[in-house]
């Protein structure tokens, strides 16, 4: 069975409502990226932390996976797919989506501030301050702010090195570790950037750029997927 990976950023959730951060006004809904988004912006504020994510949350929960989430999801079918998302959102499992690697962690956990190996599901919206961890501490989003490292790189390394084909959808690229993992895609592997905005990659064969939204985007280049591939013996 052929193997295809998808590399997906905040474009594909911005299509189902989402805020993205890479405003041109460098803020996050009204917020500097420091203050809600750093290990910093956590000590010196947490409750504006807290809040934000809870509002983030809320908006997640009443956002809908899309035509582009559905489109990989339905992939499954036909190939061994493997989504490798920037998003902290749950759309792409929503959507269908069985392999989904975060690697800048999840909306809808919480983790310990003092122990990182303390995750918790939430099934609501919020975490306030006084929520703790079994062992004391305040529980944080278990999101990987900027500054932090990224745990699940070395991951994603791995399953991008053995890829079939790669998917590049609604990311700019210019997110450091995330944006590195197409330089390791075997070279015999095509590379489709779906995104409008058509995002910085080094040239190489087999590279197609397709500058669309991911909701005609990746609904076209699955259909080419399943007839190039399927004929390959997927």
């Amino acid at each position: 069975m052929k193997k295809i990976v998808a590399l997906t950023g905040a474009g594909i959730s911005a299509e189902s409502g989402l805020a993205t951060f890479r405003a041109s006004d460098g803020l996050w809904e009204n917020h500097r990226i420091e203050d809600v988004a750093t290990p910093e912006g956590w000590a010196k504020n947490p409750a504006l932390v807290l809040e934000f994510y809870n509002q983030r949350r809320a908006a997640a929960r009443a956002a809908q996976p899309n035509a582009g989430h559905r489109a990989l999801a339905a992939l499954e079918d036909q190939f061994e797919v493997v989504v490798i998302t920037q998003n902290v959102d749950d759309l792409h499992e929503r959507a269908g989506s069985s392999r989904v690697l975060h690697l800048h962690g999840k909306l809808f956990e919480s983790r310990s501030s003092r122990h990182e190996e303390l995750v918790y599901p939430m099934h609501g919206n919020r975490i306030e301050l006084g929520d703790n961890c079994e062992r004391g501490h305040q529980l944080r989003p278990n999101i990987v702010w900027f500054g932090e490292a990224v745990p699940m790189m070395e991951v994603a390394m791995e399953e991008v090195a053995t890829a079939d084909a790669l998917l590049v959808v609604g990311t700019s690229l210019q997110v450091y570790p995330a944006a590195g993992l197409v330089d390791y895609v075997p070279r015999t592997a095509p590379i489709y950037i779906i995104d409008p905005g058509r995002p910085p990659v080094a040239h190489r064969p087999r590279l197609h750029f397709i500058t669309e939204p991911a909701t005609t985007g990746l609904p076209r280049v699955a259909q080419e997927l399943r007839e190039q591939l399927a004929d390959k013996g997927a």
